[in-house]
């Protein structure tokens, strides 16, 4: 009797909090990668992630076309790199994530509330919209 494909199917992982995440790269650093690289070379490499992202977005999303032969890579390998990159520094500079971006979004909510659904560019016909707006004049 053949087994059914959902037999060999493994259940998902469990989700990874942000405290998760921030605890899982600090053990990955200590024991895999020996220490944190100091602040201004993970900005480098911060910036070379975010640059591979933006390469494969041009090239998938946008009007750049793709070489022959040169493979693009994997946009979720790419944010998730630059994930590291972004836990790493907040690691080595004492932020817990969970609540800067807690306060981050009550922030923008207090701030952009209403923001967003006034603007003409972004509800209704956004391209009517953007014709008539003073910066294409």
């Amino acid at each position: 009797m053949s087994q059914s494909s959902t037999d060999s199917v493994e259940p998902p992982s469990p989700a990874i909090t942000i405290a998760d995440a921030q605890e899982q790269v600090d053990q990955w650093i200590q024991t895999i990668g020996v220490r944190y690289f100091d602040e201004m070379t993970n900005l480098a490499q911060l910036v070379e992630e975010v640059g591979e992202v933006a390469r494969i977005l041009s090239r998938t999303k946008g009007e750049q076309s793709t070489k022959p032969g040169v493979a693009l890579g994997d946009l979720s390998d790419e944010l998730a790199d630059v994930m590291f990159v972004v836990i790493c520094l907040a690691n080595q500079s004492g932020i817990d994530l969970t609540d800067a971006l807690r306060r981050n979004l009550e922030k923008k909510t207090n701030r952009d509330e209403s923001r967003h659904r006034n603007n003409a560019k972004l509800v209704g016909d956004g391209e009517a919209a953007r014709s008539e707006s003073p910066e294409s004049a």
